[in-house]
């Protein structure tokens, strides 16, 4: 079959994104026999005309759409980003016959909401790499697809979808399929990921629904084989997109020594759990190339981070935190005020704490993203945020009781006075 893979994603945010996600899923179709063509709609000045003229000359027989956000997360000012995705989903169908399928990691946590508002045929929650070939299969040959691991159709609800074992029983992507031309310009960062699951089961985090909790594992070398494909073909900047990247540790340290055996001129940052940090651990990563680590700290009470069901405490992130600094790494700083329990003193509290850390870059939310299936959702449900049948699809957030007018203008005082909080 001719297959046309879109990647909806036009939004920057803090910096423009590849779509790993849909080069996978077009890896695995290419592997199983089909016709791939990957539109990434990023650098595309007319989203919708590159659609439309994609469907038009490639006159595909099934059209995937990847949804990576739903929204940017902030609460004073919300960003719904559905909308232009729906555009395109109608420019297709207005130009096509073929089924559109929906998948990537936005929608994964909303399968039967996204696919209502979207309006497109069908949609795979959960990794697509092995659900969207077999999908294809069946409509290839006409058959029934509703009792597919993952599908969601119309009026019903998501079959749940299933994770695979072993990453390394999914093929890479090649560069050709979704590295642009000038992929070495310094603004451009290629993700990379070689775990995917999260067994930490913080209160508000979606990760669950989209990756699983079992930490899955490409094996060491095998990634560093495709990070050496992705430098020959001109990648000198990497982000790492495993939801932790030193979990498990022995992992984290046998790649990046892997890294440095190879001998690969390469730049990254990565995402650190703060917690299970080790001198070792961090000069290893520098030697790597690592120049850049993200502290997704969240708070600076013990007590909050309690009920966050953080795994780590505020010596923890200090000690963590020097580490990576001795290391001669950046560190960008994390703080997600709000969360039930919060009071105007624990605010005070966190704000102090992030300035004794002396980050190089901090970002500050007021407010928390609620998303479906977590605590934080049973706790909104509880105490009267949400109504019992909400999907949450619309920005929904958590804000404790009593700080909904003062803590959004202290935020705002906090960053003014500090040019490198965001």
């Amino acid at each position: 079959m001719r297959v046309l893979l879109i990647s909806a994603n036009t939004e920057t945010m803090n910096m423009p994104t590849l779509p790993l996600g849909p080069a996978s899923v077009a890896a695995a179709t290419e592997s199983a026999g089909h016709d791939v063509l990957l539109l990434d709609l990023m650098f595309q000045p007319d989203a919708q005309s590159a659609a439309t003229g994609a469907v038009r000359d490639f006159r595909p027989q099934a059209i995937g759409v990847s949804v990576r956000n739903i929204d940017d997360q902030a609460m004073a000012n919300p960003h719904f980003l559905l909308p232009p995705v729906r555009e395109i989903v109608a420019a297709c169908r207005g130009v096509s016959n073929a089924p559109i399928i929906l998948g990537g990691a936005g929608y994964s946590i909303f399968p039967e909401s996204a696919l209502r508002y979207l309006g497109a045929d069908m949609g795979i929650q959960g990794e697509g790499e092995a659900a969207f070939p077999a999908l294809l299969e069946r409509i290839g040959g006409g058959a029934d697809v509703s009792d597919l691991t993952g599908i969601c159709l119309p009026g019903r609800p998501a079959q749940a979808g299933r994770f695979t074992r072993d990453l390394d029983d999914l093929p890479l992507p090649e560069p050709r399929l979704w590295i642009p031309a000038g992929a070495g310009r310094g603004d451009l960062w290629v993700p990379v990921q070689s775990r995917r699951g999260c067994p930490m089961d913080c209160t508000f985090c979606s990760t669950s629904l989209i990756e699983g909790r079992s930490v899955r594992r490409r094996s060491p070398a095998r990634v560093v084989r495709w990070l050496a494909a992705l430098n020959d073909a001109g990648c000198r900047n990497f982000n790492f997109v495993d939801n932790t990247f030193n979990l498990p540790p022995s992992y984290a340290k046998e790649l990046c020594s892997r890294i440095i055996e190879a001998g690969l001129e390469i730049t990254f940052w990565a995402i650190i759990y703060p917690q299970w940090v080790d001198a070792e651990l961090a000069q290893l990563m520098s030697r790597a190339g690592c120049r850049q680590v993200s502290l997704g700290f969240e708070s600076g009470s013990d007590r909050i981070l309690r009920g966050l069901n953080k795994r780590f405490s505020r010596q923890g992130v200090q000690a963590a935190s020097k580490l990576f600094q001795e290391a001669g790494m950046a560190r960008w700083g994390f703080l997600l005020l709000g969360a039930p329990g919060e009071t105007r003193d624990t605010v005070e509290e966190s704000l102090a704490f992030a300035d004794s850390l002396k980050l190089e870059a901090l970002n500050v939310t007021a407010g928390i993203r609620i998303y479906p299936h977590t605590p934080l959702a049973r706790t909104a449900l509880a105490e009267g945020v949400t109504e019992r049948d909400a999907d949450l699809l619309s920005p929904c957030f958590y804000l404790a009781a009593g700080l909904r007018e003062w803590l959004p203008e202290r935020v705002a005082a906090y960053k003014a006075s500090r040019p490198w909080v965001n």
